[in-house]
C-alpha cells in the first residue's frame, strides 16, 4: 500500500531516549534502564524519503542484535512511532511486514501490543558461518552497493541528458508500466529489466554489462529477504520518479530520484544482513 505524508509527518513529538528512561517510576534496576537506552540507540528517526525501509532497518537491527529480545514487547506505537519520526501508518506497515516474516508477532488484550517473535527466523545463508565469513559477506555487500549506487545514478544522469527517439522514451513507460503491474513472482525480474532499459537507451554497449552485473549481485541478495509490499509500492513511486526525471530531460532531478530509490533498498539488506 502506498504511503501519504510521511515527510515531516510525525503522531506525536520526538520520544527520545532520556523520555523514555523518565518514564520509569519506582526502584527500577540501572541494568533495566541501559536496556531500555540502548534500544533507543537505534531506534532513531528515519529519513522521510525511504521511511518505511528505514523503518524496517531500524527495528531488525535492534532485534538481531539483541537489543530487544525474544519475547520482549516493543515500546507503543505512538512511543515508537516518535522515536523512529514517522507516522503510524508507516509503523504499522512496518510491523506488519515483519510480523509476516515471522520476525514479531501482535497480541491484543490489556496486555497485548507487538512483541519480539520468541523464535526468530532462521538466518539466511549467506548470514552463516564463522567470523571470517561474515566480514566477507559484509565486504561483499557493501562492495556490491557501492557499485550499484556509481552504476546506476550515474546512468539515470546520462539518461536524462541524452535525446531520446519517441521509440525509446514509450519504451521506458512501458517498462515502468509493467514493473509496476508485474505480480509477486515477478516483481524482480521486471524491476531489473526497467533499470537495464534505462542503460540500454543511453547507447553505449559497454555500460550494459555493467549494469547486468549489478543488478545479478542485488538480486542475489535481494532473494535472501522477504518480498514486502509496502516497499513495492514505494519503489513503484520512486520508479515513475526516475522515468519521469529522465523523460523531462532533468538530469539533477534523475539522479536524485535514482540516489533515493538505491537507498531504500540499501536500508532494507543491511537491516536484514549487515
Amino acid at each position: 500500500m502506498a504511503r501519504r505524508g510521511d515527510e515531516g509527518e510525525t503522531d506525536a513529538p520526538t520520544a527520545g531516549v532520556a523520555a523514555v528512561g523518565d518514564a520509569a517510576v519506582g526502584d527500577a534496576s540501572e541494568a533495566a534502564a541501559a536496556e531500555v537506552l540502548s534500544a533507543g540507540l537505534l531506534l532513531t528517526p528515519a529519513r522521510p524519503a525511504n521511511a518505511f525501509e528505514e523503518t524496517v532497518q531500524r527495528l531488525l537491527q535492534s532485534i538481531r542484535l539483541g537489543l530487544i529480545g525474544p519475547g520482549d514487547r516493543l515500546p507503543p506505537e505512538r512511543e515508537l512511532a516518535g522515536m523512529l519520526e514517522v507516522s503510524r501508518d508507516t509503523l504499522r506497515e512496518a510491523l506488519a511486514s515483519l510480523a509476516e516474516a515471522g520476525w514479531v508477532v501482535s497480541r491484543r488484550g490489556r496486555s497485548g501490543g507487538t512483541f519480539v517473535s520468541l523464535e526468530l527466523p532462521a538466518p539466511s545463508p549467506r548470514s552463516v558461518g564463522v567470523e571470517g565469513d561474515r566480514l566477507a559477506q559484509a565486504a561483499h555487500l557493501e562492495d556490491t552497493l557501492a557499485l550499484r549506487a556509481v552504476i546506476e545514478v550515474g546512468t539515470a544522469r546520462r539518461a536524462a541528458e541524452s535525446e531520446l527517439s519517441a521509440a525509446d522514451r514509450e519504451r521506458l513507460w512501458q517498462a515502468y508500466e509493467e514493473c509496476r503491474s508485474a505480480p509477486g513472482a515477478q516483481y524482480r525480474m521486471a524491476d531489473s529489466r526497467l533499470h537495464l532499459l534505462i542503460a540500454e537507451v543511453l547507447g553505449a554497449p559497454s555500460l550494459i554489462p555493467l549494469v547486468a552485473d549489478v543488478r545479478m549481485r542485488v538480486n542475489e541478495l535481494l532473494d535472501g529477504i522477504p518480498l514486502l509490499a509496502p516497499n513495492i509500492a514505494h519503489s513503484d513511486e520512486q520508479h515513475r520518479a526516475i522515468v519521469g526525471a529522465i523523460l523531462r530531460g532533468n538530469p539533477d532531478e534523475a539522479a536524485a530520484a535514482m540516489a533515493e530509490h538505491i537507498e531504500g533498498t540499501e536500508a532494507l539488506l543491511r537491516g536484514f544482513y549487515a
